[in-house]
């Protein structure tokens, strides 16, 4: 007798799993934002490779940004990630023009980079894991999983590792090449850096998650909560009426 397969996840683990990966993409700024966020790079490299003019290759490169992002405005899409690239690509762009060197155009998101991958690390060794503040507001769990779950804790623990792993790779490959003064392949190497592993980073992390206990809701752990207090009320008026 043939028995068909059934799943042995229940539903909710199903919906809170892809919740997760939903939440994962747009928590760390989606595919557009990271796209947004590469092509001006990519637009400054080539045009400088081709042209050696700075000014050009700058003033491309940020006319190519602000164009994304009214492309956003007309869609009625978030503008937060477009608005941070119009304003990294400025500063990129301004650093470069002032000091006459092409790869001062990545310093500054270089600089950023570490810096954010510094504040991933400070969150870990403080057990407040930056993946885990933010998901958990978005999941509805809010800071739950740091007292009542400590399965999720870990989990956020080790998502935020990867992370910073990704921050170290990056850092390690970009600043021999800029201090190498190697514009070229400094802007190849950023792109390359861009959207490739960020999309690792983002299934590695997913994964991880998606073997964590479940979220433990703020509503449920509140309606928890509120029904203890009627049951203890309810003992002594039960205790009269025997």
């Amino acid at each position: 007798m043939s028995h068909s397969h059934r799943s042995t996840e229940a539903p909710e683990q199903t919906a809170g799993k892809a919740a997760v990966d939903t939440s994962l993409i747009d928590a760390f700024g989606g595919v557009r934002g990271m796209v947004d966020m590469t092509v001006p790079g990519f637009v400054f490299v080539l045009i400088y490779t081709i042209t050696k003019d700075l000014a050009l290759s700058s003033w491309s490169a940020f006319g190519i940004t602000v164009l994304l992002a009214l492309v956003r405005v007309a869609r009625r899409e978030t503008l937060k990630h477009a608005f941070g690239g119009v304003l990294g690509v400025a500063i990129g762009a301004f650093v470069a023009m002032k000091s006459g060197k092409a790869e001062d155009f990545y310093l500054p998101s270089m600089i950023y980079g570490v810096v954010l991958g510094l504040v991933y690390l400070v969150s870990v060794l403080v057990r407040w894991p930056l993946v885990g503040m933010m998901l958990g507001p978005i999941l509805g769990e809010n800071m739950t999983w740091r007292t009542q779950n400590p399965g999720r804790l870990a989990a956020y623990t080790k998502a935020t590792w990867v992370w910073i792993a990704l921050f170290a790779l990056r850092a390690a490959i970009l600043f021999p090449l800029y201090w190498a003064h190697k514009v070229t392949w400094l802007g190849v190497a950023k792109i390359g850096l861009g959207v490739p592993p960020w999309l690792v980073a983002i299934y590695l992390s997913w994964l991880i998650l998606s073997k964590a206990p479940p979220p433990i809701k703020v509503v449920q752990a509140e309606d928890a909560e509120a029904g203890e207090e009627p049951a203890a009320a309810q003992q002594p008026a039960e205790a009269e009426r025997r």
